[in-house]
This record gives structure tokens, C-alpha cells and sequence, in this order.
């Protein structure tokens, strides 16, 4: 009999504290003093602390003592963007399925402790872009040595609302052999004296605090019995019916059973199903077949439930692309699938590269997990072992409003850049300033040779990327950027910031105002010129003049004039015509603390839509030094010095727009 194996529980990053050895039950340990300075993303215990002292760089907190009104940290880590709604378009080729299987991802963004709040100068992060397949995100970590529940990070939850993605919480009760113990089990379904569940609502409310989607409920602690998954059971009802009253998930970890032992079942049966009752979804242990996935979703649907509330686990840890997988028992060729899908740690697109990895390799790596060995969704290689996102699950938009504008800034980079110009030699990670990405990368119809089309971080109009396609050009390449559903009004515009590197290219404006004629199927596209990009940046505005409807697409014709071609869009952007309005700017910009560890800003926001907020220095000369960016009201700035013969330092924050005008600067001095 094949061993069932317990998920892979403790991040390698936080593999050393998770082994750190851990008090008795009742005994109690004093947090180690949260000094002010750089933010972290939060983590608890869920009540009693472990014995001795938090290794270097660990704060141990008790959740059922948090209180938003005393969190320091918190307006640092409040996502600042809403979930947007999605739409589905036709899907790009015949073998994509909308509204059956779904996607679950769980990522480990960052170590447990120390995981910056807002970026940090390096742009070796896991900026996945493939968010069109995700239908919940959860942030993954946690340890016996640190902490056990995970709250997501502003910058994670921003970027995955931004393309509507509902991000999970981390709740994770580790094995014995891990450090676990049962009193933390017992901790978090603790009962107060009239039988409710005091650390559902601490949940809730933290969940709600920080603007994200729900809690992933993982109990691997082993050693429980029948009282204990009874009150477990009460607590999950608990939380669900709690967090559902404010729009909140709950995912459950096929590990305890009914009983109290922890014994992973891989699929849904008797003695997990009251667990599956109680929450929104079930994440199904990796070792299924295909009579469990058959059995699961079976029983889920005589209980009332869909089949697509189960995630059939894959792991993706160690080898990526190369996992066994048999697809056929989730995701048939030749009837309806069968449950849904859960990857675990699809970061391996980042981990396996070697040291000094660069973004675009990454990026390269990341197109190779979702898009598939032919890196283009429209063209499936259906003879790669690995059946990638894009062929089985139909691709999601959030594009359905005026204005819409993109700089194909993937949320990290080598520098950072404003209209063309290089204003930071700073690598750099935020990832909640990542854009809206294009959800089908990369889709090229060409009767020539295919160019290589990916995001390049060599130059870039704003952020850290442009988009790149460079080849042969020797036929016209169409390149489908957006599935959109924007409503076209008589002035509507497109403006593309374009240039080419090498070569001449005649490029057009593809717009489509109905959707294709089935799956597979082009685009029906209007071609409407933009000009010959040469040297140097320059932006074309294409009025859609004679158009009516709806705006189902956008793409580029690309049109070489001989020779290799490499060719950059910076930005992209539709709105109505006439001038671009300039956001209001923030108030009240001030120091809230200041340490040799650096200093944290806060403001008031801007009212009006605001993208994200930018700061900088001004210096003694006159200069201006990009500090950063975030979509937060709060930012804290490391590692500032007076300049010689300076008394006090002037800082700015602007507001920046939908389309990237900039608003007036709040300003404030720090005296040194």
C-alpha cells in the first residue's frame, strides 16, 4: 500500500525554526518586544506561546490578544484594492473548459518571520503573472518556531485583486515531528463560557482588518480524538458562518478525521465529510486515484455540494513541469472533469533556477508552468506530459471599465522607471504594483516564424518591465494582449507607447467588437494604425473612430521591414479623449517613528481613484530621490541619513492615476 504522505509542511526557508524545540502544554513564554521599524507581514500562535525565547528576527504573538486598534504594523499590511470582478471569455483553443475545474495555488511568498510588508530591494520574488487560471490564491507558511497562522501580505492581496483572485489566509497546525503540539490545536478551538468560538472571530476580524478573503484551515497535529474533531468541527461551522456575513472563505486540509487521528484520507469519504460540511471547500491530500477523485466528487454532489468545491492536490514542490500527474482522473479529454485542482508551491518557477537567476528567466520559467512547453495557449502541445493550466481551464479577465491602462510593470524589477527615464538603480519587489496582466501569455497568429514574445526588464516606460518581441518578422505577427469588455463611447482612444531596438516596425491597433466564433477561433479584428516604431519612445493615440459595441479585445499587428526586429510596448491605454485628469494629491503627509532602522510615513488619501502613491527625497540641490512606491497610505523608508550641512530633510508623496498622471506633493520636513 502506497504510504500517504503528509503535505509538505514547513517551508525550507523556515526549516531551522520549525525544528526549535517548543515548551510543554501550560507553560508560558514572554513575546520578544515588537520595536518599531520595518514592517512585516503578521503571524500567531493561536493563544499560549512557546517556552524559552524567539529566535533572532521572530516576534511570538498570541492571536486571541490581537486587537486592530494596537497593531503597528497594520496599515502597512491593509490591501488598498478591491476584488475585482471577473468575466470569461471565449476560450483561446478547443480544449480550455470554463465553469468546471478551478485552480488553487498555495504559494510560500517568503520565509514565515521577516517577510517585508511592502517589497523589498531585490527583484528576486515570485511575480507569477498567470492569475487568469488562479481562483484562490493562499498564502503558504508557517512553523512551530515562529508562528502558525499567516496573514497575506498588502502587496500579494492588491496584486491578486487586482485580477480577482480571492487570497486565503494560512492557518497550519504542523506535525508532531515538526514541532507541533496539541495544546495549539486546543488553543484555537477553545470555547468561552456561552459555547462560542472566541478565535473564529479573531479570524474574522483579522481577515477583515487587513482586506483579504478567508483562512485555509491545515490541523496536522497528530495525538487528538473524538472531542477534539467535534470541536474542530464547531469552530470551522463557526468560522464559516462568521466570515460568509462578510464575504470570507474557508478551505479545509483533508488530514483529521473524524475521530481526532490525523490520517490523510485523499479524497472526500466518511470520515472527513463532516469538516467538508462545515467549510467552503475541501484540498484533497496529493496521494488520490482516480476512484477517489470519482468517489469524492460523487459524494459531494449526493451532499448538495459541487465537485468543484474539492481540490485535487499536486505537488509541485520538487520538480515543477516534471510531476507525474494523472490528469486524466481530474481532467479527462473526453468528458466533464472531475474535481478541481490545487498546486502546491508553484514557486518552484523561481526556486529551481540557479543562483543569480534574473526576472526574465523567471518570467520564461513561470510562462513554461501555465502556458505549456508551446508557450502560446492558442497552439496547446498536447503531446508535453505536463498538461498545463492553459489547456484545461478557461482564462479570466478583470478589463471592463474605462479607463484601462497598463505599463506591463510585472511588480518587480532591476531599476525603477517613470516616462522612459531610469529614476532608481534600486532592484525592487512590490508585487501590489504589479499591472493588470494580459491573461493569455503569449497568443501570436503569424504565418511566418514565431517571434519570442515575454516581459524584459532592460528598459521599461514605468515600473520595472516593458513587453518584448523580438524575431524574424517575416510575415505580419498578431499578438493578443487583453480580453477586455470595455464600452466604446464616440471620443474613445487607445494610446501605445511603443519603440523599436533593432529593426523597423509598422504596427497596427487590433480591436475586436464581438467575441470569436467559438473556441479557438481568432479574434475578429479591426486593424487600425499606429505608426512605425523606430528609435526612442513614442506614443500613438488611435481614435476607434466608425466603432460601436464593445471592446472584446485588444492586440498589435506587427509588420517587420526586414531583417531581426525587437520591438517594445511600454504602455497601453483606453480612455475616453481629451485631457488626462490629474489625481488630487494626499494630505497630511507626516513621520510616524523614526530609528536607525529608517523611517515610517503615513498619510491621508487621496479621494478619487489613485493607483498608488509614490515618495521622494528632495534634496539640498534641488534634486528629487525616488524612495518608492506602495498603494498603501503608510510606507516606511529605510536606511535615511542627513546630507552634509542638511538640518532637516523634505520628503513628498504623490498620488498617481489610472493613467499615470501624478498629483501635486503632500510634503513634510524631518528635522535630523
Amino acid at each position: 500500500m502506497t504510504p500517504r504522505l503528509s503535505r509538505r509542511a514547513v517551508l525550507a526557508a523556515s526549516a531551522a525554526a520549525a525544528l526549535t524545540p517548543v515548551s510543554v502544554p501550560g507553560t508560558a513564554a514572554a513575546a520578544k518586544k515588537n520595536e518599531l521599524g520595518a514592517p512585516y507581514a503578521s503571524y500567531w500562535y493561536p493563544d499560549s506561546l512557546p517556552s524559552g525565547s524567539p529566535g533572532d528576527g521572530i516576534t511570538w504573538r498570541s492571536l486571541k490578544s490581537w486587537r486592530a486598534e494596537q497593531d503597528t504594523d497594520l496599515p502597512f499590511n491593509r490591501s488598498a484594492v478591491p476584488l475585482a470582478r471577473r468575466f470569461t471569455p471565449t476560450p483561446v483553443n478547443g480544449t480550455a473548459r470554463a465553469g468546471q475545474a478551478r485552480i488553487q495555488s498555495l504559494v510560500s511568498f517568503a520565509p514565515t518571520a521577516s517577510n517585508p510588508s511592502q517589497g523589498a530591494p531585490t527583484a528576486d520574488y515570485y511575480a507569477t503573472t498567470h492569475w487568469g487560471y488562479v481562483d484562490e490564491l493562499v498564502f503558504w507558511g508557517g512553523s512551530s518556531g515562529e508562528g502558525l497562522i499567516l496573514a497575506p501580505n498588502a502587496p500579494v492581496v492588491d496584486a491578486a485583486h487586482r485580477h480577482g483572485v480571492p487570497v486565503l489566509g494560512n492557518v497550519f497546525l504542523p506535525p508532531v515531528a515538526y514541532g507541533g503540539q496539541l495544546r495549539w490545536t486546543r488553543d484555537l478551538v477553545q470555547k468561552d463560557a456561552f459555547g462560542r468560538y472566541p478565535l473564529a472571530a479573531q479570524l474574522v476580524a483579522v481577515a477583515v482588518a487587513y482586506g483579504f478573503d478567508g483562512w485555509f484551515v491545515n490541523a496536522e497535529t497528530s495525538g487528538g480524538n473524538r472531542a477534539l474533531a467535534t470541536d474542530m468541527r464547531g469552530f470551522l461551522a463557526e468560522l464559516k458562518r462568521l466570515g460568509t456575513a462578510k464575504g470570507l472563505r474557508v478551505t479545509w486540509y483533508d488530514a483529521m478525521t473524524v475521530d481526532g487521528s490525523v490520517d490523510w484520507q485523499d479524497a472526500l469519504n466518511d470520515r472527513n465529510r463532516p469538516f467538508f460540511e462545515a467549510a467552503d471547500s475541501m484540498f484533497l491530500n496529493f496521494n488520490w486515484t482516480r476512484v477517489d477523485l470519482t468517489s469524492s466528487g460523487q459524494l459531494a454532489q449526493r451532499m448538495g455540494r459541487s465537485r468543484y468545491a474539492l481540490w485535487a492536490g499536486v505537488d509541485v514542490e520538487a520538480s515543477g513541469w516534471n510531476k507525474s500527474v494523472d490528469w486524466d482522473a481530474v481532467l479527462p479529454e473526453d468528458t466533464d472533469d472531475v474535481v478541481s485542482l490545487g498546486f502546491y508551491r508553484p514557486e518552484w518557477t523561481l526556486g529551481h533556477l540557479p543562483a543569480g537567476r534574473t526576472p526574465a528567466q523567471f518570467h520564461a520559467a513561470d510562462d513554461r508552468f501555465w502556458s505549456g512547453r508551446s508557450l502560446d495557449p492558442a497552439r496547446p502541445d498536447t503531446s508535453d506530459t505536463w498538461r498545463a493550466p492553459a489547456l484545461a481551464v478557461a482564462d479570466r479577465s478583470t478589463v471592463a471599465a474605462l479607463p484601462f491602462a497598463t505599463t506591463f510593470n510585472t511588480g518587480h524589477g532591476l531599476r525603477w522607471y517613470e516616462a522612459g527615464r531610469a529614476v532608481s538603480d534600486t532592484a525592487w519587489n512590490h508585487l501590489g504594483l504589479q499591472d493588470r496582466m494580459p491573461s493569455r501569455q503569449w497568443v501570436v497568429r503569424t504565418e511566418g516564424t514565431r517571434p519570442a514574445v515575454g516581459f524584459d526588464f532592460a528598459d521599461a516606460w514605468h515600473g520595472g518591465s516593458s513587453l518584448r518581441v523580438d524575431g524574424a518578422l517575416d510575415a505580419p505577427a498578431v499578438l493578443d494582449l487583453y480580453a477586455t469588455r470595455l464600452p466604446l463611447a464616440a471620443d474613445t482612444v487607445v494610446e501605445l507607447t511603443h519603440r523599436a531596438d533593432a529593426g523597423e516596425v509598422a504596427v497596427e491597433l487590433a480591436v475586436a467588437t464581438a467575441e470569436p466564433a467559438g473556441p479557438g477561433r481568432p479574434h475578429p479584428y479591426t486593424y487600425l494604425p499606429a505608426g512605425t516604431a523606430g528609435p526612442g519612445w513614442t506614443t500613438r493615440t488611435v481614435r476607434l473612430t466608425g466603432l460601436t459595441g464593445t471592446v472584446h479585445a485588444l492586440g498589435v499587428r506587427l509588420t517587420g521591414s526586414g531583417g531581426p526586429v525587437a520591438w517594445r510596448l511600454g504602455a497601453l491605454a483606453a480612455r475616453d479623449a481629451g485631457t488626462v485628469p490629474r489625481p488630487a494629491a494626499p494630505t497630511a503627509l507626516r513621520v510616524t517613528d523614526a530609528s536607525a532602522a529608517g523611517l515610517r510615513f503615513t498619510w491621508r488619501p487621496a479621494p478619487g481613484a489613485v493607483r498608488h502613491y509614490t515618495l521622494h527625497r528632495l534634496l539640498p540641490d534641488g534634486t528629487r530621490r525616488f524612495l518608492g512606491a506602495t498603494c498603501q497610505r503608510a510606507f516606511f523608508v529605510p536606511g535615511q541619513k542627513p546630507e552634509q550641512g542638511e538640518r532637516a530633510a523634505r520628503f513628498e508623496a504623490r498620488a498617481v492615476g489610472e493613467l499615470y498622471s501624478v498629483s501635486t506633493a503632500a510634503t513634510t520636513d524631518h528635522p535630523w
